[in-house]
């Protein structure tokens, strides 16, 4: 069984020491690793990534901190992809969606495609209920984040030699 601590720290920890070390700021590393993490949950399956790296370079930021922070926190879209879909359903005053496993995989045995249509508008409603809630939690996680990067060691800057 792998040690949870030692993947951790191999994943997230050195990358973001690393990051410190190349001379990204932490302010920006934070705000890397929020976004990074909010967008991991996302209810639409499949372009996380892509949006991640769109607006890390749209807003200057490290895209591998956003990408990796992105991966690292992918399991939470699988945890709150269902309440995103309840949250949206009652935002909006939209049907909520009956979810079962076993209708699911039947759904998608008879196609992914009219799977996909069957729960767009409750896709868009979970959606809504995800735009709502990402700027608060990045600007926590972007809070949480600069607190704890301030506690890492970061690299003195020398001064340059005089002339």
């Amino acid at each position: 069984m792998l040690d949870v601590k030692q993947t951790l720290r191999r994943r997230v920890v050195e990358p973001v020491k690393q990051q410190l070390w190349q001379g990204v700021t932490p302010r920006k590393l934070a705000l890397s690793l929020a976004l990074g993490v909010v967008i991991s949950v996302m209810p639409l399956m499949g372009i996380t990534t892509l949006v991640a790296l769109a607006l890390s370079v749209l807003l200057r930021l490290n895209p591998v901190a956003v990408v990796a922070a992105n991966y690292a926190a992918y399991p939470a879209q699988i945890l709150l992809f269902i309440p995103f879909f309840q949250a949206g359903a009652w935002i909006t005053g939209g049907p909520p969606v009956p979810f079962s496993l076993d209708q699911i995989r039947a759904e998608l045995a008879l196609g992914v495609w009219p799977t996909v249509v069957r729960y767009a508008d409750a896709n868009v409603r979970a959606m809504v209920a995800w735009l709502l809630f990402a700027p608060l939690v990045t600007w926590i996680l972007f809070a949480l984040f600069r607190r704890l990067l301030a506690r890492l060691p970061t690299p003195r800057v020398e001064p340059p030699p005089a002339p």
